[in-house]
């Protein structure tokens, strides 16, 4: 090792740089996404059952939150977000019960990440 290669190890970060709150959010529910996506495609059944399960959870999660007092989102997005699991909870009896297709639980999900990412409206 040489000075220079001591020198930028001394003096780098020993922390990972804090992340946001909106950016973990992102990650999360890309994540979600990307199952949901990958079980669409696939057309197994388990793996398409586990990718629903999780996205409910995910959006109940998101329910939770979003009824509680102390969520600074304005009213009416926060009354908004809370229907969309209203409907997320009812569309995904739905498809487990074959009736109709998963990809409109997608198209929200991939909503919600344009609005995560400042590149639309999180709601139309």
């Amino acid at each position: 090792m040489n000075a220079t290669s001591l020198a930028q190890r001394a003096y780098a970060p020993t922390a990972a740089p804090t992340r946001s709150a909106r950016s973990v959010e992102y990650d999360v529910v890309a994540r979600i996404t990307h199952r949901l996506k990958k079980a669409i495609e696939g057309r197994k059944l388990p793996a398409l059952l586990e990718a629903l399960e999780e996205n409910r959870k995910l959006w109940s999660t998101l329910a939770i939150d979003v009824a509680d007092d102390e969520n600074d989102l304005p009213e009416d997005l926060r009354a908004r977000l809370f229907y969309l699991y209203e409907f997320t909870e009812h569309h995904t009896q739905q498809v487990i019960r074959k009736r109709i297709s998963a990809v409109p639980l997608l198209e929200i999900n991939m909503a919600i990440l344009r609005g995560l990412k400042n590149e639309g409206p999180v709601v139309s």
